[in-house]
């Protein structure tokens, strides 16, 4: 039976393809399409939805927050049989910048995952400024890998920086759990986490953005 939902990357890193191959029972469909970017084409077609998960940083997280959040709307339409949504996974680097662009091509929303550093505020506003917001995109920035322990100061002070630019931000941050990081070795997503009370949390903070963005379905 087709999936509800795909990812593709086209991040030549391939760090997600590194992930994807240890998932036992991946909940979507899966390509790497770096070489292939022409491929991307063939998504006006499907009728379906694509989300491009964007910052010409490393390190920020795209690929926790584009599996992680291809899983849990995947979950949520499990009886689906028909495509409809595509998150793509692209590079973090200035070097693939045409990747980056042939992808926005097809897009209908962009999500530009920021941690609370101020080492990342530069490079997010660069990727902002001279690659989405020419694209004429819908986007949103999210705040990812925020730490609880460390209080709230960081997350205020991001957030205050968002605001200050003006862009459109998410009310959902997503918090730092080492779960998360284990998860790639272990050939995990988030939906797939051992029951206990911080996997319980991190998955909660992907269901609530899903629901934010309105990824329920079409």
């Amino acid at each position: 039976m087709p999936a509800a939902v795909h990812v593709v990357s086209i991040d030549p890193q391939a760090s997600t393809v590194w992930w994807a191959d240890r998932i036992t029972d991946l909940p979507f469909d899966f390509s790497q399409e770096h070489k292939t970017p022409e491929n991307l084409a063939l998504l006006k077609d499907t009728g379906a939805r694509v989300h491009v998960v964007a910052n010409q940083k490393g390190g920020v997280g795209k690929t926790t927050i584009t599996l992680n959040l291809a899983a849990v709307v995947a979950d949520v339409l499990k009886e689906t049989n028909t495509l409809q949504h595509v998150f793509i996974d692209t590079p973090g680097s200035l070097q693939d910048e045409n990747l980056l662009l042939e992808a926005l091509k097809y897009a209908h929303d962009v999500i530009v995952p920021m941690p609370p550093e101020p080492l990342a505020f530069d490079p997010t506003a660069r990727t902002v400024q001279k690659v989405i917001e020419p694209a004429g995109l819908p986007y949103f920035v999210l705040v990812n890998n925020w730490d609880p322990r460390d209080g709230k100061a960081d997350l205020d002070e991001t957030r205050e920086y968002i605001e200050a630019q003006g862009w459109p931000t998410l009310k959902t941050a997503i918090r730092r759990y080492k779960v998360h990081t284990r998860a790639s070795a272990e050939g995990k997503v988030v939906t797939q986490y051992d029951e206990n009370k911080p996997s319980f949390k991190a998955r909660e903070d992907f269901f609530r953005l899903a629901i934010e963005l309105g990824y329920g379905g079409r």
